[in-house]
């Protein structure tokens, strides 16, 4: 197996003897300010910008990055949680009567009040809008404020998932008919965790279709046949391990014919680590710091976080923590509620100083779902494969204020290799030339003949 080591990080983008009125390059002591993060999502608890308007469809969505991200900073206390139940309760479908069951419907919760309809005067569900996705972010929510979930017509919700799971194993996100991919087989096989209620999921037809998904570079794409993706990636394996298949040995005795190749998805995994020590979502695209937890919740459900270079990592993500609280995409932006809140995730998986313990199966506060790798199958092959990598250090100082990516063995694509690049740029103008200039030839000639 190929030892992989990290590349070395590409020069700052900033220069050192530049004037005091240039941008400074970052700090070599980047501290983690919490108390300014609290801020930030309690403003956002009590009035979100208009720039989320547009998001409104989302809104449940929304405010489970608000309610578990203070539960995640340990502020939990700065909402009320009775309100908060509450709220969130008001949006699930219920049926007429027990024979809309059979009606092919789903009865979970609404995303907005937007998608969300009254009944007409029998008490009738016209336009019925659950989706997988509102109806995870509700529980979660729920389950984040210490709503007992007992509670919830489980059964309601259980009966009617089925309705959504489609014949190759894989879930619509709503009945009325949408794309199916990994994310949505991930919201039902998290509901249904939760729920502690499986009976809405044919779990085999499901594991095939997860099984299909995996590349022939070991991650996971969306769909069977697509590139590898993070977030594909961690819906796989956390749909796995909620499912009980890695934390029983499943994956590693069955007799199917395709079987998850965990060796090559450590080694996936390992190789988006970037130069500037944060995580990609697919080769050849820049560190994001969503995929901090996407990639890294991964590498907790499978036991090989240790391998990773913690520290470089925490030092790119607080290189995208905003001075008004909250994390941004890529260094020097505006924050957002989507990269702060998997900001704080994966910082909890790091183990910041402060922060509540995450579930890396369910995003949320609270005990992983699988034990640690020794219960996962494949032991000795993949700690063979995982004690060969070298992860380097990444010094802060080369850490670049923009975002930036070099792909280690592609000549000619590093801004340091000035010579390769410049050559590069000359055949990009004389190869179309060239190509011109033969068919100009040919016709010449046929013309002739």
């Amino acid at each position: 197996m190929t030892t992989y080591t990290a590349a070395a990080a590409p020069k700052p983008d900033w220069d050192p003897s530049s004037s005091s009125d240039e941008e400074s390059p970052p700090s070599s002591s980047l501290m983690f300010d919490k108390e300014r993060h609290v801020a930030f999502l309690e403003m956002m608890y009590h009035m979100l910008p208009h720039h989320y308007q547009s998001q409104e469809i989302n809104h449940l969505t929304l405010a489970y990055f608000v309610i578990s991200g203070l539960d995640i900073l340990g502020s939990l206390d700065r909402v009320d949680k009775d309100a908060v139940a509450a709220w969130v309760l008001s949006f699930q479908s219920n049926p007429g009567d027990k024979a809309e069951l059979n009606s092919g419907q789903f009865y979970g919760f609404c995303g907005s009040r937007s998608s969300q309809f009254s009944s007409d005067n029998d008490g009738i569900l016209i336009h019925n809008h659950s989706h997988l996705a509102s109806t995870y972010c509700a529980l979660s929510i729920l389950k984040t404020v210490g709503y007992n979930l007992s509670i919830i017509d489980s059964k309601l919700i259980s009966m009617s998932i089925r309705n959504l799971q489609q014949p190759d194993g894989s879930f619509l996100p709503i009945h009325i008919g949408a794309e199916t991919d990994l994310r949505f087989i991930y919201c039902a096989a998290a509901i249904c965790f939760m729920l502690e209620d499986w009976s809405g999921m044919d779990r085999e037809k499901t594991k095939e279709y997860i099984f299909k998904c995996q590349s022939y570079d070991g991650g996971f794409g969306m769909i069977p046949g697509s590139e590898s993706h993070g977030g594909g990636t961690y819906c796989a394996v956390a749909s796995l391990s909620l499912m009980g298949f890695i934390e029983d040995d499943v994956l590693s005795k069955s007799a199917a014919s395709s079987i998850i190749d965990i060796p090559l998805l450590l080694e996936w995994c390992l190789q988006r680590q970037a130069a500037d020590g944060g995580f990609q979502g697919r080769a050849n695209k820049p560190s994001d710091t969503c995929y901090a937890f996407w990639v890294g919740a991964v590498l907790r459900i499978l036991g090989g976080s240790k391998l990773i270079d913690g520290t470089a990592l925490r030092r790119f993500l607080l290189t995208c923590q905003s001075e008004y609280g909250g994390f941004s995409k890529f260094p020097n932006q505006l924050p957002d509620l989507y990269h702060s809140y998997y900001g704080y995730t994966a910082l909890s998986l790091l183990e910041e100083p402060d922060l509540n313990a995450l579930s890396a199966e369910l995003g949320i506060t609270g005990k992983d779902a699988t034990n640690d790798f020794e219960n996962v199958g494949y032991i000795d092959d993949a700690r063979e494969m995982m004690e060969k990598y070298v992860i380097g250090e990444v010094d802060i100082t080369t850490v670049p204020t923009k975002p930036l990516y070099v792909a280690p063995g592609l000549g000619g694509t590093n801004p340091e290799d000035g010579k390769p690049g410049f050559l590069i740029k000359i055949l990009q103008v004389l190869v179309p030339l060239l190509i011109l200039g033969l068919a100009l030839a040919v016709r010449t000639y046929t013309k002739k003949e």
